[in-house]
């Protein structure tokens, strides 16, 4: 950051670091050049940010011209998160497509098997995770038919799952995801599924949160938030009439002083809590 960074830089930058698509990226980019304190101590962010945009803006174009013609590609994001199943051509990512979700992906010894993303949903203690598997990462991806638009789905996820043979092919992964400025969260795959299942759930940032009427069980599915959810934003995911005629809500669980706690709006939610509200 910038000496004195205004706070419209700063919210330019936070906007850039969030965003999931090319133009979106685009977007912050030359909000952040407009933004920019310009003097000699931030000559340097200044090129970075110019050479930015001129890469989001050749990338833009390219994913343009990739996508005429191409809609029948698009993958529209389901679940509470996307996550994407990554790697070189025979290293399982079919194999593993099919053990985490109920899809039924071809699968081959047959080099290059999967022309097209695969998708499936996976189960977490109720709460569906949409599983792609993108088609096998090889040197120099954007140059192949449809590379830019399977990079377009990586950046739209939320996690990648990432297939290897040998250690040194990750090298390739990365130097492949860098070209496209696509810097996520990342898990290697080691072969145990239930594990998987777990540091997916983990490394995803969300909690599960269940909602009870009085006097009865807790009800399923849970509700998917994110980490640092308050009662109030679970309000809000439920019904907004839950917190215009808020009076308390009762909570069970890790966040509760005791079980049955009586919490307003500002309460921070855990992972697994059950929360029963009450109106006026």
């Amino acid at each position: 950051m910038p000496v004195n960074a205004t706070y419209e830089y700063q919210l330019a930058e936070k906007e850039y670091q969030e965003a999931s698509s090319i133009s979106d990226k685009l977007k912050a980019l030359q909000k952040m050049h407009a933004k920019v304190p310009k003097h000699k101590s931030s000559e340097k962010l200044v090129q970075w940010i110019k050479e930015k945009i001129k890469k989001y803006k050749g990338l833009a174009q390219k994913e343009k011209s990739t996508k005429k013609g191409s809609s029948f590609l698009s993958v529209k994001k389901e679940g509470a998160a996307r996550v994407s199943i990554i790697g070189p051509t025979n290293t399982g990512k079919s194999t593993l497509l099919s053990r985490l979700t109920n899809a039924k992906p071809l699968i081959s010894e047959v080099e290059f098997t999967t022309k097209f993303p695969e998708i499936g949903m996976m189960d977490y203690e109720g709460i569906k995770i949409q599983i792609v598997e993108i088609p096998a990462i090889i040197k120099k991806y954007n140059g192949t038919k449809h590379g830019l638009f399977f990079m377009s789905i990586i950046r739209e996820s939320d996690l990648m799952v990432i297939t290897l043979n040998k250690k040194d092919e990750l090298e390739l992964i990365k130097k492949e995801l860098k070209s496209n400025d696509i810097n996520k969260r990342f898990i290697i795959y080691d072969g145990d599924v239930e594990t998987l299942k777990k540091d997916i759930w983990n490394n995803l940032g969300l909690i599960k949160v269940y909602t009870k009427q009085p006097g009865k069980s807790k009800d399923f599915p849970p509700i998917a938030m994110n980490r640092g959810s308050t009662i109030r934003d679970l309000g809000f995911e439920v019904h907004k009439d839950f917190v215009k005629k808020f009076d308390y809500a009762r909570i069970w669980g890790a966040s509760a002083k005791h079980d049955g706690s009586r919490v307003g709006l500002n309460h921070k939610l855990s992972d697994d809590d059950v929360v029963e509200f009450h109106t006026k």
